[in-house]
């Protein structure tokens, strides 16, 4: 019997991923910011400038893989329990969302579990 609760868990899933997508947009700009070092060199004297730069870049590029991990797998996991296919996809999406927005990933990994059986087996 098909409920509500794949389905729910699946969009849940599928927002949290676009949030997620709109953080990652605003962290290509600000790494692309940071790169032309305009910003970074009015605000500190220019000896101490030019370590912090990459520095900053390199954490920012760190954060961003994290981000493009944190949107990309809830938006598949959404797909699948969409479709109601690959409950696994579907719980690793649910449960990657809790790390971009908890109160959604949590109800997502909640209703995905609970509707286990609804998906095709493998």
């Amino acid at each position: 019997m098909k409920t509500w609760k794949p389905t729910t868990a699946g969009i849940l899933n599928i927002v949290t991923g676009a949030f997620n997508a709109l953080g990652v947009i605003g962290l290509i700009i600000a790494i692309l910011v940071i790169s032309g070092g305009t910003y970074i060199m009015r605000l500190l004297p220019p000896a101490e400038a030019p370590f912090l730069a990459p520095l900053i870049n390199t954490i920012l590029a760190l954060i961003l893989v994290i981000t493009v991990i944190q949107a990309v797998l809830p938006i598949i996991g959404g797909i699948f329990a969409l479709q109601r296919k690959k409950w696994g996809w579907a719980l690793a999406g649910s449960v990657t969302a809790i790390l971009g927005m908890f109160p959604l990933g949590v109800a997502s990994t909640i209703l995905v579990s609970l509707a286990k059986d609804e998906f095709e087996p493998k």
